[in-house]
This record gives C-alpha cells, structure tokens and sequence, in this order.
C-alpha cells in the first residue's frame, strides 16, 4: 500500500526549494558533515573551497530530502468525470532526480504515468509533482514506481493505472560495474493494465516519442 501522508488533504505546500536559513537541522547535519571531510584527510581551513562546504551540503540534503516532509505532500486537485471519459490518460517523459538509498548517490531519469478514469481525473499539473514528492528522499527505483502507482489508484480509484520509470543510477555508473549509460525500467500497474491488451497500448503510445 502507498505511503500517503495524513495531512495532505487541503494542502496547498509545494516542494520547498531551499530550507529556511534558521532550520536547526543544518548545524546539526553540517557537523557530521565536516567530521567526514576531515577523516577524509582534507581541511577545511587549508583548502578555501571546503570552508563552508559542510553547509552546503546540509541545505541540499535537506532540499533534495523534501519528500520525507508530510506537509509538502501536493494537494491532488481532482475533478467529476462529467465527459464519462474512459481512455487512457497518458503523460510521459516527467523528468525527476533521486537519491539511492544504498549510497546516496544520485539516479535520475524519466516516469511515465497513465491511468483510465472513472468517476475522477486528476488534474494534469499533479501527476509530475506526486513523482517528484516521491522522488526527494533516499528512494529505491522499485518503491518509487509503486508508490505513485499506489496513490493513483488509492486517490482516484480508476479503471486502471500504469507507470513506468526509466533511469540512470550513479551507483552503478561510478562505482561497482561502472556500466555508464546502463538504463533500469520499472514498471507499476494497477486494474485494468493488467491485461496485455491495455498494457501494450499504453508501451506502444510511449514509442511513440516526440
């Protein structure tokens, strides 16, 4: 079952672009921050382009992390299927950018996302922002495609939900195998995308690229 937030219903929070300059988890993750540079063997006060780097990456931990935030889980503004419309509602290509939770590294790539209303559709703005609430928070590629599959289908209760999420992982790139350019692609479905015929419309619309 997906992980939604309680407090998300009425909220009109977006993902914060930075943590405000008093948060006190900066001082707190910048000190074990600069205790790994100097085990590292490098200083802080020898080298200028150290010295506030602690900080800095104490703010981006805590922006990149935003997704761990109930509050900042987006308000999913849905409307009546008045039209009685039940095909296929695709959109593709939603860029996003993660964290692997084995190494704290970065994996990036693209979802796509596709659902069949029933008696709701969900406005089109919040398809990527559910992603990338996903997305800021030490994830694995598996759990981020289920848990936007999840809420869909939780949220919506449509006929059906499909997502697809293509990326790069760093871990795999930089270290281990060191396979740059190697591509991973999960895939989440829910109702009707079970069956093939729906499943494979849904792949040959996603050929369709450009």
């Amino acid at each position: 079952m997906a992980e939604i937030p309680e407090s998300h219903t009425g909220s009109h929070l977006v993902l914060h672009d930075a943590p405000a300059p008093t948060d006190p988890r900066i001082d707190q993750i910048a000190g074990h921050v600069r205790e790994i540079i100097r085990i590292l063997g490098l200083s802080p006060e020898a080298d200028h382009n150290l010295r506030d780097t602690d900080r800095r990456v104490a703010k981006m931990y805590l922006e990149i992390f935003s997704g761990l935030e109930e509050g900042n889980f987006p308000d999913l503004t849905t409307f009546p299927n008045e039209e009685g419309y039940q095909a296929m509602v695709i959109e593709k290509e939603i860029p996003f950018y993660s964290m692997c939770a084995h190494h704290f590294v970065p994996f990036y790539g693209h979802g796509h996302i596709a659902y069949i209303p029933q008696e709701r559709i969900v406005g089109l703005s919040k398809l990527p922002r559910i992603l990338e609430f996903f997305a800021r928070r030490p994830q694995l590629q598996e759990r981020l495609t289920e848990q936007v599959a999840g809420v869909l289908w939780e949220e919506l209760r449509p006929l059906g939900v499909m997502v697809v999420i293509e990326a790069r992982h760093l871990c795999v790139e930089m270290r281990g195998v060191k396979k740059p350019g190697s591509v991973t692609v999960t895939s989440a479905l829910r109702g009707v995308f079970k069956q093939k015929t729906v499943r494979e419309e849904f792949l040959d619309l996603l050929r369709r690229r450009g």
